[in-house]
């Protein structure tokens, strides 16, 4: 199976390595020192589960050089849709589809309106991973998983082909018979996580285990859930409860990536996060003010890493 990684950090690096390992005809799109170091050096892998490396890598920072793919795993932040979107044309034959593995609940919608329906699958993953240098991605932890499906919801054989790809490769991977459910359960959680981790600087250990942070952290979460079921997904009854007992078992130094990005200056996906949620709530008629303020706190900060916005550190 041709499978080309669109963005190879911590996410695209650490799934496309799993299934490069396991002699899939894996090709990722890079750029910079990370492209030059796996060109030269390969892939190395650092990970809970056992460290590996790939020393032969297929890498290129230019997607028509590749030809068409049969699977496109999208792995860029959220505030680089459209400018992947454009990018990964070279990369689609006529089955060739893209399973997004983007945080937020609207980069399906965003893509297809750029690629065409059904080209787009809804598409997660769960994993607390980063580049630690080029050609470097530390799993710091929680296990790999992956799920995706057909953006109508319906069966697909080409799913169910990557799915097995994908596990024989040693990646935990599904195709839900629910993917909003999957989607929205993940966005409540990890938007809650890097919200709430970005407006105090802590990481989950401290966030998890100071009472009135993790009040705070239920609250967001709530307010989350309260979103999806006005919009019809259908979130078990006990999905909070679930989330912060799994939040109970990360690693005490973990943070999610909009808590990484606002604390170290660099542009984040606020907007895509919680921002969503303050306007999808607005849309469903559902206050969110633990999110409001969240996103109002928070603002200037991403506006001074975008550079409109100035004022001293």
């Amino acid at each position: 199976m041709r499978i080309a990684v669109f963005g190879a950090g911590g996410v695209g690096g650490y799934f496309g390595g799993r299934l490069a390992q396991a002699g899939q005809d894996v090709v990722f799109i890079a750029r910079g020192d990370h492209l030059t170091t796996l060109r030269q050096h390969g892939l190395a892998v650092t990970s809970p589960l056992g460290d590996f490396q790939v020393e032969h890598v297929e890498a290129t920072d230019d997607p028509s050089a590749v030809g068409p793919a049969d699977v496109v795993m999208l792995a860029v932040k959220t505030w680089q849709i459209g400018e992947a979107a454009a990018a990964i044309a070279p990369l689609l034959g006529p089955e060739t589809f893209v399973v997004p593995l983007l945080n937020g609940v609207e980069a399906t919608g965003q893509l297809a309106a750029s690629l065409g329906d059904g080209r787009v699958f809804k598409g997660m993953c769960k994993i607390i991973s980063r580049i630690d240098g080029p050609g470097k991605i530390h799993h710091v932890g929680a296990e790999p998983y992956l799920a995706f499906g057909e953006a109508d919801g319906e069966p697909s054989a080409r799913g169910t082909v990557f799915r097995d790809v994908l596990r024989e490769a040693g990646v935990r991977a599904d195709t839900p018979p629910d993917m909003d459910v999957v989607l929205w359960d993940k966005f409540m959680f990890v938007v809650s996580v890097g919200g709430v981790g970005a407006v105090t600087r802590a990481p989950i250990g401290v966030i998890r285990t100071e009472p009135e942070t993790r009040v705070m952290l239920r609250g967001a979460m709530e307010e989350i859930a309260t979103v999806a079921r006005a919009r019809s997904v259908a979130l078990p009854d006990d999905v909070v409860d679930k989330a912060l007992a799994f939040a109970d078992t990360l690693p005490p130094q973990g943070s999610a990536s909009l808590a990484r990005d606002i604390i170290e200056g660099r542009p984040s996906e606020l907007d895509a996060w919680t921002g969503a949620v303050v306007r999808l709530g607005a849309e469903s008629g559902v206050p969110t003010p633990m999110h409001e303020f969240i996103y109002t706190s928070l603002l200037p900060l991403e506006r001074r890493a975008r550079g409109t916005l100035t004022f001293p550190e």
